[in-house]
């Protein structure tokens, strides 16, 4: 492997404000770039939104309020409903104790009345027998989900209820131990092992997800809040058309990102608040060799949102990509802070696959987080492979950043596979020690790019373009 190149680090020290680039680079060119955007936005993004539409039910309503044998109440609501064309199961208010995952049926609205609370059991006996599941983009059969659906649709979780995952003093305990898991089901992704025969569960330290539906169609995520799941929040798989609007998302242990659509296609997420300790929302595609041979996550929608976490990212893709990512728009949404990234699109050479078609707009990032903008291409994990990643066609519009407190932009491509046509127009941000950190791109524009007071030019970030031959 050729060792990485030198980050260059560019100060700003270069003359008085200068005119807005339209210098034509490769083709790439400010009249380029605003072409794709006026396509994007006003023939592709409402052609989206037409395609996802959540799903109806019919009126017939169970109500379970048996606290005593709850679940097992309510997986027989569930089921006599499904059977007999669907319904609506609904929770009154009061806490129900939930000892073990909830196994949706097809056509079916759990609906929680403000008030009622499902609290999961903490022990993870109670989450066997192993399904099937995915873990940080890797199938495997591993402990259930806390609620869960595998090839059904018509799903919906709605009403102003909690889901409480109490994890805190079992799940929330794995992550120190979970290492030695970790690189066999890592391994076990590279060598195709089928997936029946990669058994975790009982012994071992994989925590599961809190909400995961695989290869499910039309599904409707609305009003309830949820927190302190064992693993990532919200998790869907190779599902197609999404709904997750009005969600309360909170802070449980290490790993728990908000919501994580993986290769899923016709996603919607808004109006939601998502205060989480890692990811605030992560778009993913599948691990390395495992994820190749699935769909690409696509046609997804992330707008109106109130975003907060530690030591995430607000808004990110990958690292698990390796399915390939596209056609995403983000816009209208508010970072309150994180102590690391804003805007974080991150990968290694173990995965291949691309990220293409990003388009975001109108964003606030309140207080400090340490990067304003991260592409990297070498994130942990790297196992060693020259599977490169094609990054291509990003367009930033109309973006405020207080302060980035490590570096305001840092694109870090390779030199075997650069990173290519990004656009930063009306880009603001106040207060940065380094504003732009450029390496392996090709066609960075930079339109109304201020950083520190100061309108940045191309010519104030050195990029190289040469690539592995």
């Amino acid at each position: 492997m050729r060792k990485h190149f030198s980050i260059l680090l560019i100060a700003l020290a270069i003359g008085s404000s200068c005119k807005k680039e339209a210098k034509k680079d490769n083709g790439f060119s400010i009249d380029y770039a605003q072409a794709k955007i006026d396509s994007a936005w006003n023939t592709t993004y409402p052609a989206i939104l037409k395609q996802i539409v959540p799903p109806a039910f019919q009126p017939d309503t169970v109500v379970v309020q048996d606290k005593q044998r709850f679940r097992n109440s309510l997986h027989k609501a569930m089921k006599s409903l499904s059977e007999k064309g669907g319904g609506v199961v609904h929770v009154p208010a009061g806490t129900y104790e939930v000892n073990g995952p909830i196994v949706f049926e097809s056509n079916i609205n759990l609906n929680l009345a403000e008030g009622a609370v499902l609290e999961f059991s903490n022990d993870p006996m109670d989450y066997l027998p192993v399904v099937k599941g995915r873990w940080e983009g890797t199938f495997a059969m591993n402990y259930s989900p806390q609620i869960y659906a595998y090839e059904k649709e018509n799903l919906a979780i709605t009403g102003k209820g909690e889901i409480d995952g109490n994890c805190e003093d079992t799940w929330g305990q794995w992550k120190p131990v979970q290492d030695t898991d970790k690189k066999i089901i890592r391994q076990m992704g590279n060598d195709q092992v089928p997936i029946e025969e990669r058994v975790f569960g009982e012994g071992h330290y994989l925590r599961p997800t809190g909400i995961e539906f695989i290869k499910c169609r039309n599904i409707l995520l609305e009003d309830f809040t949820i927190h302190h799941t064992p693993f990532w929040t919200i998790h869907p798989v190779l599902s197609e058309n999404i709904t997750g609007r009005r969600l309360n998302i909170q802070i449980g242990v290490r790993n728990d990102d908000g919501f994580d659509p993986e290769n899923c296609k016709n996603v919607l997420i808004e109006n939601c608040v998502i205060n989480t300790w890692d990811d605030c929302i992560a778009i993913k595609a599948g691990r390395d060799q495992d994820g190749w041979d699935y769909p690409p996550s696509e046609n997804i929608i992330v707008r109106h949102n109130d975003f907060n976490n530690v030591v995430g990212s607000g808004f990110c893709i990958g690292s698990e990509m390796s399915g390939g990512v596209r056609n995403v728009f983000v816009h209208d949404n508010t970072l309150r802070g994180s102590d690391k990234h804003a805007f974080q699109f991150k990968s290694n050479p173990d995965r291949g696959g691309f990220i293409e078609e990003v388009y975001m707009k109108d964003m606030k990032v309140l207080h400090p987080v340490a990067f304003a903008f991260e592409f990297t291409t070498d994130y942990k994990g790297w196992r060693g492979n020259e599977y490169f990643v094609k990054y291509t066609d990003f367009y930033f519009q109309n973006i405020e950043v207080a302060k980035a407190t490590d570096i305001s932009i840092k694109i870090n491509g390779r030199p075997e596979e650069n990173i290519q046509k990004v656009y930063l127009e009306n880009i603001s941000i106040e207060d940065s020690p380094a504003p732009f950190i450029a390496n392996h791109t090709q066609d960075i524009l930079l339109n109304n790019v201020v950083i520190n007071g100061k309108e940045i030019t191309k010519a104030e970030v050195t990029t190289t373009t040469d690539k592995k031959k």
